[in-house]
């Protein structure tokens, strides 16, 4: 029974010193996180729930589809550049970045294409609240074949930006939100080859 008492004593040492040494520190991540968003804890550990399971930072904050199987590049490019026309959204640039590495290596290289599109009123808007949001625009959807052959489709998780820190204003959130809803129906849909 000592023994244990004992344990106890010093488990709780250790705990009061790990508390005076990390307090303070952990006290200004309180506060911060006490002024964000509503949905950013749980945006930041949706993050880190993905990096633990792939150990890869990229991985953490992107959304990805599997494409269909039997669908050719070819049809997941019409098909993503048909679901952009169907929501409006304008499409402001296309990097044939597969066609670009063979070329350069003169061998044939996977197929990957990087779609840029942008809502320029939306954008105008998020620069003028932070001009940090800069990075971020325009937003990206590849169309890319893994090692094995499989298409897969890639874009940026737009919820560290819409909700990792202080709530956005409501007019601009809202906007935010039409666009994540766009860059999320161009992903599932060009994955089943939807026109």
């Amino acid at each position: 029974m000592v023994f244990f008492r004992n344990i106890l004593a010093i488990l709780g040492v250790i705990g009061v010193g790990l508390a005076v040494w990390l307090g303070p520190s952990l006290y200004k991540y309180k506060v911060a996180f006490d002024g964000f968003d509503n949905k950013a804890f749980e945006t930041y550990k949706g993050m880190m729930d993905r990096l633990v399971e792939t150990g890869n930072g990229a991985a953490a904050t992107v959304w990805s589809a599997k494409v269909a199987e039997g669908l050719t590049f070819e049809e997941v490019d019409e098909s993503i550049k048909q679901v952009a026309i169907d929501r409006n959204i304008r499409g402001v640039g296309e990097l044939p970045l597969g066609d670009q590495v063979a070329a350069m290596n003169g061998a044939p290289w996977r197929k990957l294409n990087i779609y840029l599109y942008c809502n320029p009123l939306t954008a105008a808007k998020m620069i003028e609240h932070d001009i940090a949001y800069a990075a971020y625009l325009p937003c990206r959807i590849s169309l890319v074949e893994d090692e094995t052959g499989q298409l897969w489709i890639y874009t940026l998780d737009m919820d560290l930006m819409i909700y990792g820190g202080k709530t956005l204003p409501p007019e601009l959130l809202n906007e935010a939100l039409e666009v994540k809803d766009i860059m999320q129906d161009i992903l599932t849909r060009a994955a089943e080859g939807d026109f």
